[in-house]
């Protein structure tokens, strides 16, 4: 296994690393801190690794100080007592060089039982430049806690955004020329429907699909059934294509419960809770609660769920995909998410979809596909009406399509505003 691990150390460092299009999200490489990436599988997490150890080579750092390993190599079946090899196997390359001047980075590091222990022992006694990433925010954050609390910071690294999804596909965001403002929609349908998975970029449509089905597969057999031990795998996959299905609904794992005891399943709701707990901890769906001034109401209250990704929910269920307004509202979602937005959903006597918070400051949200129909347009009015009101908030936003108009209602003023200039603007 050392000599496999010297191998593998050298074979990372005399390779040339992909050119490399900015994320949003930039990783600081000069912190004395262990750097954790979190986030669903295939999201970017490894090319911002390269993206960090790009940085540190054009300020002088040399290929020979970095350590790469990627635990999802299925050369690599480390378990925990040959961790150390790691260590070794660099020291008997370089025996000249010391461990402290190495940057050191973990990628997909859940996949080894113990590691969060030589992590620290690592950080402790050898250097302070560690980047490691991760599938699993449960499994991930439990580990932090225990062993490395006060010594690393986590960051989420979700599919593109919209303006990321532009700029890997070299389009200028562009709405004043006609010819401009046409590939712009386009591209917004496409983005809609195709989702933000870097590498799907590079796909056609019909692979596209394959592809995110791949992603999908991988994340219920490798992230959920294999780390979980689940034994009925077409359960949980009913139980994840009932969730998809009723996207935008508050949850309810009572009735999931009673549609497979109709089935015929003998199945616990004890079971399906934890179902809900592993897709949020592979990145798989995202919860919206319910809004209540009372922490303790709000906690309690039914949960709406989203997919991770537009693409990967209409990969999967194809109902949702014929929804075009659930589709735009799972995209205003994962807009808010990747924003860094707190997320809510109202539930009064009317139904507002968002209530956004970032830096203390509220904001209403609604979302539909197009209000041509006064009947539509009134309905999404008196919803934004009646959270302004409780919120005493002066302004609110309806996310279409691509519908533009600034209203004045009950002195409240009400934007409705294009998705693609949204998006480009949060």
């Amino acid at each position: 296994m050392k000599d496999l691990l010297k191998s593998i150390i050298l074979e990372f460092q005399q390779r040339e690393l992909p050119t490399l299009l900015e994320r949003n999200l930039k990783v600081k490489t000069d912190l004395p801190i262990i750097i954790t990436l979190i986030g669903a599988r295939r999201s970017g997490k490894t090319f911002m690794l390269y993206q960090a150890i790009t940085d540190l080579i054009d300020k002088g750092v040399a290929p020979e100080n970095i350590i790469f390993l990627n635990f999802e190599d299925e050369r690599l079946t480390l378990n925990t007592n040959e961790l150390d090899l790691i260590l070794q196997a660099y020291a008997e390359i370089y025996p000249d060089m010391s461990l402290s001047d190495c940057y050191f980075f973990f990628d997909e590091i859940q996949n080894i039982n113990g590691w969060e222990k030589f992590v620290r022992r690592i950080f402790d006694n050898y250097s302070k430049h560690i980047f490691i990433t991760g599938s699993n925010a449960k499994l991930l954050s439990t580990e932090i806690a225990d062993a490395l609390r006060g010594r690393t910071i986590t960051y989420t690294v979700y599919p593109l955004s919209f303006d990321e999804y532009l700029r890997f596909k070299g389009i200028a965001y562009d709405v004043t020329v006609p010819r401009k403002k046409a590939k712009v929609i386009n591209q917004t349908l496409q983005f809609i429907y195709q989702g933000g998975f870097p590498e799907l970029i590079q796909f056609e449509k019909k692979e596209q699909i394959k592809v995110l089905q791949g992603y999908f597969n991988a994340m219920i057999f490798r992230d959920i059934v294999e780390r979980y031990k689940i034994n009925d795998v077409h359960l949980l996959k009913f139980f994840i294509k009932k969730l998809f299905a009723n996207i935008g609904k508050p949850l309810s794992i009572n009735k999931i419960y009673n549609d497979l005891r109709s089935m015929g399943y003998k199945v616990s709701n004890n079971y399906l809770y934890e179902f809900e707990q592993y897709c949020y901890a592979v990145f798989l769906s995202i919860a919206v609660p319910k809004f209540d001034f009372s922490e303790i109401k709000q906690a309690k209250s039914d949960k709406k769920l989203y997919a991770i990704d537009t693409g990967l929910l209409a990969s999967v269920e194809f109902s949702v995909s014929e929804n075009r307004g659930k589709m735009l509202e799972n995209a205003v979602l994962t807009e808010l998410t990747k924003a860094g937005y707190e997320t809510y959903y109202h539930k009064g006597k009317y139904e507002c979809d968002f209530i956004t918070r970032k830096e203390n400051k509220l904001q209403a949200i609604q979302v539909s596909w197009e209000v041509d129909n006064q009947n539509t347009k009134n309905r999404e009015i008196r919803a934004l009406l009646e959270v302004c009101q409780i919120l005493n908030l002066q302004k609110a936003q309806l996310v279409t399509f691509d519908q533009k108009q600034l209203l004045t209602v009950d002195e409240i003023e009400i934007q409705l505003i294009p998705f693609h200039e949204w998006a480009t603007a949060i």
